[in-house]
């Protein structure tokens, strides 16, 4: 009982909540220092300058609980970056963080949610019971000393100049260090600030977007018949792809089959659904990112080239790019949307009927792009249970003491893909007619194959599992007849670097023989005058950085090197 009255006086004196709502307000701050790769001066003035500044702050009024809940936006911050920390192990909240609020649909957080159960818990223990404090603070108007709040005032005064001074140190001894990017909360609310830019942009973007034309004709003769499809596949990573050397059978059909070329040393220029799809389906780059407002996407260059055009997706709306360019076609299909049941979960196998049934309309000239869910979490659910080849395969639970079956469960999913590929292949190869396939990934996964223990993809910074994708070409037997150079230019190309950001939509046009100002053959992996690029990532700020600036672990470096992707 005694012990409990001392505890309930201690919380009671506002001098101690005062100190205890100052070291959980810059709790993010130190944990940061052990997470980012900074040097120490800089690590210094994250610490220190927020600190004065919060200190500064609190000493403005004499109810401490006031100005606590007046910090509340910076107390979400703090919850919202310990969450992000556990998710991916460092970097601040990012731009993309953001915008995945409302580009990600409510079946796949909730997928998520069960895994951030730790670190739910762990905000809620620092964070609720503060605010309750300081709301009783408030609600019953205890108010500090005015001795003390004078003496809180020039201290807070001397740690805002020593902050000022460890801000100016950062930027003499770190020559890359930016505020904007290196300082929390000004990095976060920096990029909260570009979040409502880029979703205003896009809001109007029907707007800015009306006047682009791709200017595309054929060069095709208009009495043959043809049909191209290209598939866009959803968390797929090269490393667990036997047709690229992974010591589990997961391709077991594509190897098989012929005219297929598979390109090794392929990468993603982002780790994020919504920026990786669009570039995939545009002419748009990690160089050039911030044009996407102004273009449209490949699905119009093949309308105005006159294909009759189809976009087939099981994938839910994301309101931003992917769904503009696919709403391009003649006929577009979320399957997802089909039902408002949200927990309506169609296999890859129900893109394919729409695809036989688009077939079936024997338009002389046809282009197709389907959106896979290929090996989105949850793996167990991307695949019928009877299609299991690799057991156990459940549960399924996002924790390190499952891996194996994580592993094996994704792995079944990539047998799915291959199967669905395999008998996407064989339905165009029916048709006896000029036809060809393009595929790759939109990014990978991690899944916690290193010490770092990382799982899923979309980190801040990416790892190698994250950005080392498939990509594969297909011709069928009159196409590789008619066209016998394409064929061979792929076979040619097949070990170079590529980057499937820019390379996917310039490979396509020439696979479908469209013209337009907007194609660049040096980018078509098909093409004799394909040109290795330096390997470049688009960054949250949407800047095309080396993936020697973006912050890469060694290790991920390592596995680069190993795979012959980038020399340092």
């Amino acid at each position: 009982m005694k012990l409990f009255r001392k505890i309930q006086k201690w919380f009671e004196n506002q001098e101690n909540l005062y100190y205890l709502f100052l070291i959980i307000l810059i709790v993010p701050n130190i944990v940061l220092c052990f997470t980012e790769p900074m040097p120490l001066v800089a690590k210094v003035c994250n610490v220190l300058l927020p600190f004065s500044i919060y200190h500064m702050i609190m000493s403005w009024s004499g109810n401490c609980g006031k100005t606590f809940w007046l910090l509340f936006p910076f107390l979400f911050f703090g919850a919202f970056q310990i969450v992000l920390l556990y998710l991916f192990g460092q970097s601040v909240i990012a731009v993309d963080m953001f915008l995945n609020l409302v580009t990600t649909n409510p079946g796949e957080a909730l997928e998520l949610l069960d895994n951030l159960i730790p670190a739910i818990i762990i905000v809620v223990l620092l964070y609720i019971p503060a605010l309750v404090l300081a709301a009783v603070t408030v609600s019953k108007k205890r108010r500090l000393s005015e001795t003390f709040v004078r003496r809180e005032r020039k201290r807070a005064r001397i740690t805002v100049i020593a902050g000022i001074l460890s801000l100016v140190a950062a930027y003499l001894f770190d020559a890359r260090y930016e505020l904007k990017s290196d300082l929390y909360p000004a990095n976060v609310c920096y990029n909260i600030a570009l979040a409502f830019q880029r979703t205003a942009q896009t809001q109007h973007y029907a707007e800015t977007s009306k006047d682009f034309t791709f200017q595309a004709k054929t060069t095709r003769p208009e009495k043959n018949r043809e049909v191209y499809v290209m598939v866009i596949g959803e968390t797929s990573r090269a490393a667990n792809w036997s047709i690229y050397g992974y010591n589990r059978n997961t391709n077991p059909e594509l190897t098989k089959i012929k005219g297929l070329t598979a390109f090794s040393h392929v990468l993603t220029e982002s780790n994020t659904t919504h920026k990786s799809v669009p570039m995939l389906m545009s002419s748009v780059t990690a160089h050039d990112f911030n044009s996407i407002y102004r273009q449209k996407g490949i699905i119009t260059a093949f309308k105005e080239a006159g294909y009759r055009t189809a976009f087939f997706s099981n994938q839910r709306y994301n309101h931003s790019f992917i769904d503009f360019f696919g709403k391009e076609a003649d006929i577009c299909d979320f399957i997802k949307e089909d039902t408002g049941d949200g927990s309506y979960n169609p296999s890859d196998d129900e893109l394919l009927k729409l695809v036989a049934a688009e077939l079936a309309e024997n338009a002389s000239k046809q282009f197709i792009v389907l959106h896979t869910y290929g090996s989105h979490f949850n793996y167990r659910e991307r695949y019928p249970a009877d299609n299991a080849f690799f057991l156990p395969d459940f549960p399924v639970d996002a924790e390190l003491k499952y891996k194996d079956n994580l592993i094996n469960a994704y792995d079944n999913s990539i047998r799915y893909t291959d199967n669905f590929l395999a008998r996407l292949i064989r339905m165009l190869q029916e048709q006896d007619i000029d036809t060809a396939m393009l595929y790759t990934s939109d990014h990978g996964e991690d899944i916690f194959d290193d010490d770092r223990h990382l799982f899923l993809h979309a980190s801040p910074v990416p790892s190698y599992y994250q950005i080392h994708v498939p990509f594969l070409v297909w011709m069928s037997d009159n196409y590789r007849k008619n066209y016998p150079d394409l064929f061979k230019n792929a076979e040619i190309n097949r070990q170079k670097n590529i980057s499937s950001s820019a390379s996917f939509f310039q490979t396509m046009l020439e696979l479908g023989g469209i013209d337009t100002p907007c194609r660049n053959d040096s980018l078509s992996v098909i093409n004799a005058s394909y040109t290795e690029k330096n390997r470049v990532y688009l960054n949250d700020h949407n800047e095309a950085r080396s993936l020697n600036d973006i912050g890469m672990r060694e290790e991920d470096f390592t596995m680069l090197q190993m795979k012959g992707i980038v020399y340092r």
